[in-house]
């Protein structure tokens, strides 16, 4: 049985220090990937943009600086815990958000009711989905490649 847990959150997009716009931007959790949580934003004229990443770095990025390579998640100021920055990387293109802390904990907290952190690897039907992802990935490089 698929569950999920999904949010909409309004972020800025932090184009420069001077520019910056406010976008909704989904946050889904799915028990057939126990293990990560999706970020998707569209920005205005481009297709939607879908990120997926640990549930983890998530909940440790928003009390502390967390994350290497292409997910890096931490408070935006260290003193106080009101909102969190999520900066995206692929090469030099990067995209950087900003959200207030509360929705994002609020999320995680309806997450960890559906599937408590450490308990991931207690579905059972894990393995199987995990098999499946992967035969379909397999499958479509091979008809592409």
């Amino acid at each position: 049985m698929r569950e999920s847990v999904q949010a909409e959150v309004m972020m800025s997009f932090l184009v420069s220090e001077e520019l910056s716009f406010r976008i909704p931007v989904e946050l889904r959790y799915e028990t057939c990937d126990p293990y990560a949580v999706r970020l998707t934003f569209h920005l205005p004229g481009d297709a939607p943009v879908t990120w997926a990443f640990g549930r983890e770095l998530l909940v440790d990025g928003v009390g502390r600086p967390c994350g290497e390579g292409d997910v890096r998640v931490a408070p935006a100021d260290a003193d106080t815990l009101g909102d969190v920055l999520i900066r995206l990387q692929v090469g030099s293109d990067q995209a950087l958000f900003r959200s207030s802390t509360a929705p994002l904990v609020a999320f995680l907290d309806r997450t960890d009711k559906l599937v408590p952190l450490g308990q991931e690897g207690a579905l059972a039907d894990f393995d199987a989905h995990l098999d499946e992802a992967l035969d379909r990935i397999l499958a479509e490089e091979q008809s592409t490649g």
